[in-house]
């Protein structure tokens, strides 16, 4: 088996090593993924055991991750460690980072709150970069899909002198309007979309390194009605959002002694919004900014991290300042990794931040690791804390325009808590992880009348009444047969939530109880790869839907080829082969608007049909 460190844990360890669970997309899978999706990284994280993608916005496209049945904005996502997307990475995140020059990618699901704060209270994504070689390379892929969209990216490393070497990713992405079902309404939104990202990496003569970032990415995107189309009141609703995002950050470790290491790390975001909602317009700003500093050493079977963090968040909106904020949040972190025996790992991690707006929030972690031969163990639990925003899915969807300012809201708060045993005999692989979260204080979004006259056109955001509650499990099975691998996965949800009105419990919306999946990949290596997949997505409950109350189950099938002559790869790849589509089943778009300002019902499945995508992957050096 590869041995692969990881580094969302803070201490570098082989991932097989680790008594917090991290799960790790390798290189390989990144380069399956993006011969199958070059424009950004849904692909790869969708296709994750545990974790789902949920579309937010059917006009834009936007979506956000869900692990383990939890919302997607408890979701941090790093690059390298550093929030350079945000807190709170908007649901168009996603969609603008290019899987071009990532190494690999870790997840850890339950609540890492006690090691990256309030942001990660159902779980971290990092984004890990590609390390330049000792000799000059690169690649470049070119894609163009069956529904007019096109990508071009690039990627080129390089030693710059003994000690520094570089890097530089870009790329430029195009996608034209799509009414596949013919309703009036766009199932594709259009964009045209540019990235760069140019890195740096230092090691000195002492083990002292330096790593260095830098980002920009502009984008033009549009959905709702098309030309000359209208919703039901009889008006277009066309829906814009121009963004431009600008970040750098920086990592350094220095060694002060044979066991002691200094580390610092600092980041700094601003993204620009330009968003339009029909004839409701707004300019806004949201920016982030993060500064860390720790000491970590080691003895005998003892390995350790204490720092101190300080982190802002701010938005300011041209039309809605009542909705401007500005979060502060000094803290104190430790972590500790303790060998009871050469079998036995027990990990205890706790960060205290002091919230400018919610006050002391302490975050508790402990996860034990045992090990006997080719069979592991590994527990944890878990509590962590999340600072609302107006930004919750809805909002993200439709705007602000219809919410009312915010009034007193309490922190979200979770417990988490997981248990996974992993069985490792010759080429198979099986792991089976029972996990189970309680979150309070969860924000939604309640419809009120404001007017008093009955009649429901605007939502407020409130704390919900008792607790959500998820259970679940997840297996997987790996089988290795030579070239080929086979993967099997399935994913059970029991997650429920406190009905507002009658009080009863009830299935949380677009939670589907029942996920399945199956991979197989034959590859060898510089030569050839092809695949089939298929993904099985059980019933959902769907809230507000005028059509039906429940979802229909679906199944998702897809083949994909990979052919290596010398430099040049070229690959074929078939998605969605039964070109499932939603509004096969009901109708896309509402009779009428929702409280919150939407004119189209949500999505649980996908509307977009059978995309077909080719093109060619070129190496240099």
């Amino acid at each position: 088996m590869e041995r692969i460190l990881v580094q969302a844990t803070r201490f570098g360890r082989v991932v097989d090593d680790q008594p917090m669970r991290v799960e790790v997309v390798t290189r390989e899978e990144i380069e399956e993924k993006a011969a199958m999706r070059p424009g950004n990284i849904s692909m790869l994280l969708a296709e994750t055991g545990g974790v789902r993608v949920q579309t937010t916005s059917p006009a834009l496209g936007s979506a956000n991750v869900r692990l383990q049945g939890m919302n997607g904005r408890y979701t941090q996502l790093l690059a390298d460690g550093l929030p350079l997307y945000g807190n709170q990475a908007s649901s168009l995140g996603l969609l603008q980072i290019p899987p071009t020059d990532l190494g690999q990618v870790e997840v850890i699901k339950g609540s890492a709150s006690s090691l990256y704060g309030g942001s990660a209270l159902g779980g971290v994504v990092n984004l890990v970069s590609r390390r330049p070689g000792d000799e000059m390379a690169g690649e470049a892929l070119i894609n163009l899909t069956s529904r007019n969209g096109q990508d071009v990216t690039g990627y080129a490393e390089s030693p710059l002198s003994d000690k520094l070497k570089g890097s530089v990713t870009a790329g430029a992405h195009y996608q034209t309007i799509e009414d596949i079902d013919g309703d009036g309404w766009a199932d594709l939104p259009e964009y045209d979309r540019y990235t760069l990202r140019p890195r740096l990496f230092f090691e000195g003569d002492k083990g002292d390194n330096l790593y260095l970032t830098a980002g920009y990415m502009t984008e033009n995107r549009q959905g709702g009605t098309l030309s000359g189309q209208t919703v039901a009141d009889g008006s277009p609703f066309i829906e814009i959002q121009d963004s431009e995002r600008k970040d750098a950050g920086l990592v350094y470790h220095l060694p002060l002694a044979d066991t002691l290491t200094f580390s610092t790390r600092a980041s700094a975001m601003v993204q620009e919004h330009f968003h339009r909602y029909g004839t409701d317009t707004d300019n806004d700003q949201h920016g982030n900014y993060l500064v860390e500093a720790s000491l970590s050493g080691y003895r005998d079977n003892l390995d350790w991290v204490i720092g101190a963090a300080y982190q802002s968040e701010t938005f300011e909106s041209q039309n809605y300042a009542d909705f401007d904020y500005s979060f502060d949040v000094p803290g104190l972190f430790a972590l500790i990794d303790y060998s009871l025996s050469e079998d036995l790992i027990a990990s205890v991690s706790a960060r205290i931040d002091d919230h400018s707006e919610y006050g002391s929030q302490f975050s508790p972690r402990l996860s034990l690791l045992y090990r006997a031969d080719d069979f592991t163990v590994r527990g944890s639990y878990g509590r962590g804390y999340y600072a609302p925003t107006p930004f919750v899915e809805e909002i993200e969807a439709s705007g602000l325009g219809q919410l009312e300012p915010l009034g007193e809201l309490k922190e979200e708060t979770a417990r988490t808590a997981s248990l996974d045993f992993t069985y490792r005999f010759d080429d198979v692989e099986t792991s089976l992880t029972l996990f189970g979260s309680d979150i309070q204080n969860a924000t939604e979004l309640e419809a009120f009348s404001s007017q008093d006259n009955g009649n429901l056109d605007r939502v407020r955001l409130v704390n919900a009444t008792g607790e959500s509650q998820i259970r679940g499990s997840e297996l997987l099975l790996r089988y290795y047969l030579g070239d080929l691998k086979l993967t099997a996965s399935y994913l059970y949800l029991d997650a429920t939530e406190q009905d507002p009105h009658s009080g009863a419990r009830r299935e949380k919306a677009l939670t589907p109880r029942h996920s399945a999946g199956f991979v197989a990949m034959w590859e060898q290596h510089g030569h050839f790869r092809a695949g089939f997949e298929a993904y099985y997505t059980g019933v959902q409950r769907l809230d507000d839907s005028p059509y039906v109350a429940e979802s229909e189950p679906y199944w998702h099938l897809g083949l994909m080829g990979e052919m290596t002559f010398g430099r040049y790869s070229w690959f074929i790849n078939l998605e969605n082969l039964l070109n499932v589509k939603q509004s096969d089943t009901h109708p896309l778009l509402l009779p009428e608007r929702t409280p919150s300002g939407q004119w189209t019902t949500d999505i649980w499945s996908r509307n977009d049909g059978f995309i077909a995508n080719a093109g060619v992957r070129i190496k240099f050096g």
